[in-house]
């Protein structure tokens, strides 16, 4: 499961955006091949007196931990190409605050601690992940 948590101080997104940064990124996972479902996204708004870089208020900034539990990047090159990709999807959103600090990183966490729905989540590229990605729901397999 790719797990999303954006914090971020007010005004860096609108709703829509938010709406359609979620989209962006569960397309992309689907596009991989993960059930859609698989994808959740929490937008936390934290006021600029609370969110703190070096010790210091930040009036815009953006911290973005991403959970991948799902698959993991087996090389290098690969975890490269991910950071790259996430970079881009977010720049066109971030790019025009000026001073705005922002980074994020990726945790790839053991698909054993993993349930959605009270089920482990079927193996990868099986044919129960498979149904799993066309019906957009977790069910017994």
């Amino acid at each position: 499961m790719p797990f999303w948590a954006i914090h971020h101080t007010p005004g860096i997104f609108t709703a829509e955006e938010k709406r359609r940064l979620a989209s962006h990124i569960a397309d992309h996972y689907q596009r991989a091949g993960l059930p859609r479902f698989y994808v959740v996204t929490v937008f936390h708004e934290t006021r600029a007196e609370d969110f703190y870089v070096g010790g210091e208020p930040t009036p815009a900034g953006v911290r973005i931990a991403i959970d991948h539990i799902a698959r993991r990047s087996p090389d290098r090159d690969s975890r490269r190409r991910n950071t790259q990709w996430i970079k881009g999807m977010l720049q066109p959103y971030l790019e025009r605050h000026a001073g705005l600090h922002w980074e994020f990183h990726v945790d790839e966490t053991s698909e054993d601690l993993w349930m959605i729905n009270g089920i482990a989540p079927p193996p990868a590229g099986s044919d129960a992940e498979k149904l799993w990605a066309e019906s957009n729901t977790a069910s017994p397999y």
